[in-house]
């Protein structure tokens, strides 16, 4: 079996390596991958550009299944194009796609269905939003609508912080188009989890718990980042917790989806706040996130292949995702500055010496074959382990033996306070 993989970062690279122990897999493409996908077990890099240069590297290397890593090109469409060139892809199509693309879209859709959510109004005029923002209580948070790789997001104290954040968004355009339109939401206090699941269109499967680290800095300071780290199961995650995003957020989620005819193979991952108030759902994502894919598929003693092949043959409900009942601990080491400017090229050393297992984000190989660093996230490391105390421990005790210039990482990832 022949697989393709988009994309090139530390979510790209897990993907592949859990792909990669299916004795069926022959060959894991990845475009255009990175260093680690490059040393990785029956994965080749290659270069692709483009919608169309997939769609042909498919057909020309009979690829059996493509597998999209980020969300841009589910949101343009290439699900769609795939389909209409009779190839199989795993992730929704265009429709399905905006519950991630457009914040405004899912709230309208949480709204509707009647899913456990924030309070929110959108807006596309500046003027108007300014003028909403003299009558709201504080704190409050503004999201940009479109995709801002993670970022687009910033909780407000006060008027003046909501003033400077909308201005930054809508007037200077930090996060570009993606700023086009903007939710401005209730602020809640708990929390968070993350909810990875698999869907065939009728049936959605929860996977393990867990709990990501957004902020750049130890105790949650600094800028919003893609992710600094997650432990998996998450420990505030509890029996209770799961009942109510059941029933309050993933049923809802399923009905609403089948309303709007809205039926893909893939994944919906929930963002989740639990509050003492119950359980909110703050987004969704249509694919799988980064850092958790490297924690989670850790802890999957199912293959995934064959779970991704089902909710392709649509028989979801007839599967039982079997886990390690360990824990997962999973740390990002960055360059110095992420996620504002920051500098690369720097030979990374030590990552052979490690016991658990290295994925590689933003990072490439010279023309010595040295790894060495291209992006702010750079790499994770990951271990599994009985305990969250103890994976935490190895986890640490493998950043020691990893060293390049300038790297950077959370000393509290998995602290429980």
């Amino acid at each position: 079996m022949k697989i393709l993989i988009i994309g090139s970062g530390g979510r790209e690279h897990a993907i592949a390596f859990s792909l990669s122990k299916n004795e069926r897999v022959e060959k894991i493409y990845c475009s255009e991958g990175n260093a680690g996908t490059f040393y990785e077990n029956k994965c080749e890099n290659v270069k692709l550009n483009g919608i169309d240069e997939f769609v042909n590297f498919a057909k020309e290397k009979s690829i059996d299944l493509t597998i999209v890593g980020s969300e841009e090109l589910l949101v343009a469409g290439i699900v769609d194009i795939f389909e209409k060139n009779n190839l199989k892809i795993f992730g929704p199509d265009k429709k399905g796609a905006m519950l991630e693309g457009s914040k405004a879209y899912a709230k309208e859709f949480m709204k509707k269905y009647g899913i456990k959510t924030a309070e929110y109004k959108t807006f596309n005029d500046y003027n108007n939003a300014k003028e909403y923002l003299k009558s709201i209580n504080y704190p409050i948070v503004i999201k940009a609508s479109g995709l801002a790789l993670g970022k687009g997001v910033i909780i407000c104290k006060d008027i003046n912080e909501a003033n400077n954040a909308l201005e930054d968004m809508m007037i200077k355009k930090v996060f570009g188009d993606a700023c086009n339109e903007i939710v401005i939401e209730e602020f809640l206090e708990g929390y968070e989890a993350s909810i990875l699941s698999i869907t065939d269109g009728n049936t959605i499967i929860p996977f393990i718990s867990a709990k990501d680290h957004k902020k750049a800095l130890d105790n949650d300071g600094g800028l919003n980042t893609g992710g600094m780290g997650v432990i998996s199961p998450n420990p505030y995650y509890t029996k209770e917790a799961e009942s109510l995003f059941i029933k309050d957020i993933l049923n809802p989620t399923l009905e609403g989806m089948k309303r709007e005819n809205i039926s893909f193979a893939g994944i919906i991952f929930f963002g989740l706040m639990i509050t003492k108030n119950g359980v909110y759902l703050l987004e969704y994502n249509v694919r799988m996130g980064d850092p958790e894919t490297q924690a989670v598929l850790m802890l999957m003693e199912s293959d995934y292949l064959s779970l991704i092949e089902s909710a392709m043959d649509k028989k979801l409900k007839d599967i039982d995702i079997k886990w390690k009942g360990k824990h997962a601990c999973c740390v990002v080491m960055a360059s110095g500055g992420y996620p504002s400017s920051y500098n690369k090229g720097y030979k990374i050393t030590g990552i052979n010496n490690i016991n658990g297992k290295c994925f590689i984000a933003g990072a490439k190989l010279d023309e010595n074959k040295n790894i060495i660093t291209s992006g702010g996230r750079v790499l994770n490391v990951v271990n599994i382990a009985d305990s969250l105390e103890e994976a935490r421990k190895l986890t640490y005790n493998d950043i020691e033996k990893i060293d390049f210039k300038d790297k950077y990482f959370r000393k509290d990832i998995g602290l429980i306070r």
